[in-house]
């Protein structure tokens, strides 16, 4: 019997150097964790303020995705590649006029543009490593590579803990204080300029690595896909596979739980706990970890287990953990009364207790962990020469995280909320039903794809 080929042979230094992308990408999601509670104190902003900042990342994407599919169709992969390389470093360092003039929109402009460039790193990046190999690894493949994301999410979690955070946290009557010896005003710009350093690094790093790049030379993938190097796509051809749109009604759901549970889960911990803004910086930093474990345990189970089918059970699992999250929260304990808040563990190392609630929440980060490369591999999978666009499209479908986090926002900043994010977790519980559907019905290859197999 033939065994089916992890990765085309020959290709495995291509492979490396495009798995450093994923690395890559992970920094201004993460860093928008960091920027949502820097920015409600440096900038004064409110929670669904504060929403527009995963709102301008994702915009990025949704607007540069089709451009950048069009682009790699025409250019190839390595063109698209360096073409969003570049405009990601130049995203990073408008975050300097960004925090000299304490301009808002031109945070959100700076981070529009540098997730126009994280689009085409995406596109060309995933849909890549699923060609470099055999059909049936893809799932596999692209987990693989989507493991090292998350060291980009603790690289960029610890650096944005430790050199954005100051860990001045004043209170009411500090600010009063300060307001009346008239330094306040200094006390902001001086939080609001920690935030440029890291993506003056970031940008030097992104620079380093498009360098490499231009010199890599990569094989046409296209052609040994058997599409031939000269295949164009479709979109018109992209509505005969069923389980491909299914894919991006998954994705847009899935983004939304993921980023609406990061986005806000070092605020969900200090409405929760005593923590300080650097002791919740340090949970966001072993979230990632968590992350990352989960995707090489997953990659391994999948040796054993249909792709599809563990996202099926994961995402079960996160409905399950996502209730507790609530009902075990300040808020629920205040609505439900069921007990769960007074429920604690030791954070490891520490000797300190947490609520059972923030473990909970942290938990589902590991069960979310296969989820984007899954419903990505399952959604291109079968495309053949619509490969490309179809990608582009998936990657559009990450306006989900700005929608659905911009949602979890408004729901916190009503009465019935009363500003607590506990009560608006009810969207990624919705958002894993849907991917349940996904996964256990709607990932099937039908149409073209179905006779393709």
């Amino acid at each position: 019997m033939k065994k089916n080929k992890l990765i085309t042979p020959g290709y495995v230094v291509t492979f490396v150097l495009i798995t450093s992308l994923f690395f890559l990408w992970a920094w201004p999601n993460t860093l928008n964790d960091v920027l949502i509670k820097q920015f409600q104190k440096s900038l004064e902003l409110s929670l669904t303020q504060t929403g527009f900042l995963p709102f301008a990342l994702k915009c990025g994407y949704f607007f540069f995705s089709i451009p950048a599919g069009i682009f790699m169709q025409r250019k190839g992969y390595k063109s698209g590649i360096m073409l969003g390389l570049c405009l990601f470093a130049a995203g990073c360092l408008l975050f300097y006029p960004a925090a000299s003039t304490r301009e808002y929109s031109v945070f959100l402009g700076a981070i529009f543009i540098m997730a126009g460039g994280a689009a085409f790193l995406e596109i060309g990046a995933n849909s890549f490593v699923v060609s470099l190999g055999d059909k049936a690894t893809s799932e596999r493949r692209l987990n693989l590579a989507q493991s090292f994301n998350p060291l980009g999410g603790i690289a960029a979690a610890g650096a944005g803990t430790l050199f954005i955070f100051s860990g001045n946290e004043p209170s009411a009557a500090d600010i009063g204080a300060m307001k009346s010896a008239g330094t306040y005003d200094t006390f902001l710009a001086g939080e609001n300029m920690r935030v440029f350093p890291t993506y003056l690094t970031l940008a030097a790093i992104v620079l380093v690595i498009a360098v490499f790049v231009w010199k890599a030379k990569f094989p046409k993938i296209d052609a040994a896909a058997g599409g031939g190097a000269t295949a164009k796509g479709s979109f018109r051809a992209l509505l005969k596979y069923p389980h491909w749109y299914g894919g991006i009604i998954s994705q847009f759901f899935y983004l939304g739980a993921q980023l609406g549970t990061w986005s806000y889960l070092i605020t969900y911990i200090q409405q929760n706990s005593a923590m300080g803004e650097k002791q919740a910086g340090a949970f966001l930093t072993a979230n990632m970890v968590i992350f990352m474990a989960g995707r090489f345990f997953s990659t391994w189970l999948m040796k054993y287990f249909k792709p599809t089918r563990l996202m099926g059970v994961y995402a079960i699992v996160n409905i399950a953990l996502v209730s507790v999250a609530i009902l075990g929260s300040q808020w629920g304990e205040a609505a439900f009364g069921v007990g769960l808040y007074g429920v604690s563990l030791p954070i490891p190392f520490t000797g300190v207790e947490a609520p059972v609630c923030i473990f909970a929440l942290i938990a589902t980060t590991f069960f979310m962990s296969l989820m984007y490369p899954t419903n990505f591999a399952s959604g291109v999978k079968g495309l053949g020469a619509h490969a490309k666009l179809g990608a582009s499209i998936l990657v559009m479908s990450l306006i989900g995280g700005a929608i659905l986090s911009f949602v979890m926002g408004r729901i916190a900043d009503t009465g019935w909320a009363n500003g607590q994010i506990a009560a608006a977790l009810v969207v990624p519980i919705f958002s894993y039903c849907v991917i349940c559907w996904y996964a256990f019905s709607g990932s099937k290859p039908r149409g073209a794809a179905a006779l393709s197999d």
